[in-house]
C-alpha cells in the first residue's frame, strides 16, 4: 500500500480548505505550494498546520519554491535561496512532514546560433561545487530527522543536472520524485535516468498527459497509469494525485477507486 495525496489547488486559499477536501477524498496528505504567498515559511503558523493533520487524521508535504537555485552564481542570490530550502527543512521538521520536494535549476543559456549553452555547464566545475555546498548545507540541517529532500523531473534532465543528482544522493537524506506527466511529455528522456536510481525513488507526481497536455485526471491521457502506480508501490513511495483542480482531483480519486482492488490502494 502507499500513501496518496493531493497538490494544493489554487481554488483553495486555505490550509483549512485543502485539509477537508482531502479528508473528504481519503487521502493520505497535502503537498503545500511554497510558490504561494500564504505558503512562505513567515507566514505559516507550524502549530496551526498540526492541528489541522490532527484534526483531519493527515499529513503534509512541501513543495518548494519552482524558481529554487542555490548554484545561482550571484552569492547572494543563491544564498537566499539556499536559506529558503533551510526554512523549509526547519518546518517540515517542526510538523513532522516526509517529504520536500524541488526542481532543479537549468539556470541561464546563452543563445547561439546553432545551440544553447548553459553557462551551468559552461562553468560545470563552479556549478557542481555549488550543488555540493547546498547538499552539505541541507543534510546537516536535516541531521537524522526522517525526512527526504526529493529531487523532481521536469522538462529533461540534462548531462550535468544528472550529475548534480549523483552528488546529492550522496548524502542519504536526498531523494527522488518521478513526476510522470512530466516525463512523458519530454518522451520519456528521464525515465531511464530516475530507474537507474531506483533505490533512491521515493516521491510520485502522478497526473495523465496526452501529448505536451499535462495535469490530466488520471484515466483521460495517453499514460499507463497503472505501470506506474505498480513501481510506486514496489518502491514503497508515496503519491500526490498531480491535477490542477478540485474536479480532475475527484475524477483521479475515482478513477483510482476503481482500481483499488487489483492495486491494494487505500482508498
Amino acid at each position: 500500500m502507499i500513501d496518496l495525496g493531493m497538490p494544493t489547488l489554487i481554488e483553495l486559499r486555505s490550509p483549512e480548505d485543502c485539509a477537508r477536501l482531502c479528508r473528504e477524498l481519503g487521502l493520505q496528505f497535502v503537498e503545500l505550494n511554497m510558490n504561494l504567498p500564504q505558503y512562505q515559511t513567515d507566514r505559516i503558523d507550524p502549530s496551526r498546520l498540526q492541528k489541522l493533520a490532527e484534526e483531519f487524521r493527515l499529513y503534509f508535504t512541501l513543495h518548494l519554491d519552482e524558481n529554487l537555485n542555490p548554484a545561482d552564481f550571484n552569492p547572494r542570490i543563491a544564498e537566499a535561496y539556499t536559506h529558503t530550502a533551510l526554512d523549509a527543512i526547519c518546518l517540515a521538521r517542526a510538523l513532522d512532514s516526509p517529504i520536500l520536494n524541488m526542481h532543479l535549476s537549468r539556470g541561464v543559456y546563452f543563445t547561439l546560433p546553432d545551440q544553447k549553452v548553459f553557462l551551468f555547464d559552461a562553468y560545470r566545475e563552479r556549478y557542481l561545487s555549488d550543488i555540493c555546498r547546498f547538499r552539505d548545507r541541507c543534510e546537516a540541517a536535516m541531521d537524522g530527522a526522517p525526512v527526504k529532500l526529493c529531487i523532481e523531473n521536469s522538462s529533461g534532465f540534462t548531462d550535468f543536472q544528472t550529475q548534480a543528482i549523483d552528488l546529492l544522493l550522496e548524502a542519504p537524506h536526498f531523494a527522488l520524485t518521478f513526476d510522470v506527466g512530466h516525463n512523458h511529455s519530454i518522451g520519456g528522456g528521464d525515465e531511464p535516468v530516475i530507474l537507474r536510481r531506483r533505490q533512491r525513488l521515493t516521491h510520485f507526481h502522478l497526473h495523465d498527459a496526452a501529448g505536451r497536455k499535462n495535469h490530466l485526471p488520471l484515466g483521460t491521457g495517453e499514460i499507463d497509469v497503472k505501470k506506474y502506480l505498480s513501481l510506486a508501490v514496489s518502491c514503497g513511495g508515496r503519491a500526490v494525485l498531480e491535477t490542477k483542480t478540485a474536479e480532475g482531483l475527484c475524477a483521479s480519486v475515482q478513477w483510482l477507486g476503481q482500481l483499488c482492488p487489483a492495486q491494494n490502494l487505500p482508498i
